[in-house]
């Protein structure tokens, strides 16, 4: 993806990235996305980027993230930390004495 802003590194991730998403069966569009995506929250994490969320910089590395998540039975999707940050802006009442479970429920109660 011609970027400005991205360094030969990042330019060389997104290529890598795309390429092994689309030799696992992911359509054009979806890999373009998530190789952008991944290589964006990089540069947050490393300082490269102009602008970034306060998650961004502080949560797991993208990488290190899907290497947790993958070849397991447990659940998938968000962390408990991120649904309890979602219900506190919400405005969700009792969160904190919540399980991960109860929080999935209540919050997708709310949207």
């Amino acid at each position: 993806m011609p970027q400005e802003a991205w360094s030969a590194k990042r330019e060389r991730q997104y290529e890598h990235i795309k390429g092994s998403l689309k030799e696992r069966g992911a359509g054009a569009d979806k890999a373009e996305e998530i190789a952008a995506r991944t290589v964006n929250k990089e540069r947050a994490r490393k300082g490269e980027a102009r602008e970034s969320s306060r998650l961004s910089r502080t949560d797991i590395s993208s990488g290190r993230r899907g290497g947790l998540r993958s070849g397991t039975s447990r659940q998938k999707g968000r962390t408990k930390e991120q649904l309890y940050n979602e219900a506190k802006r919400m405005g969700i009442e009792g969160r904190s004495a919540m399980s991960k479970a109860q929080l999935q429920r209540a919050v997708d109660r709310r949207k």
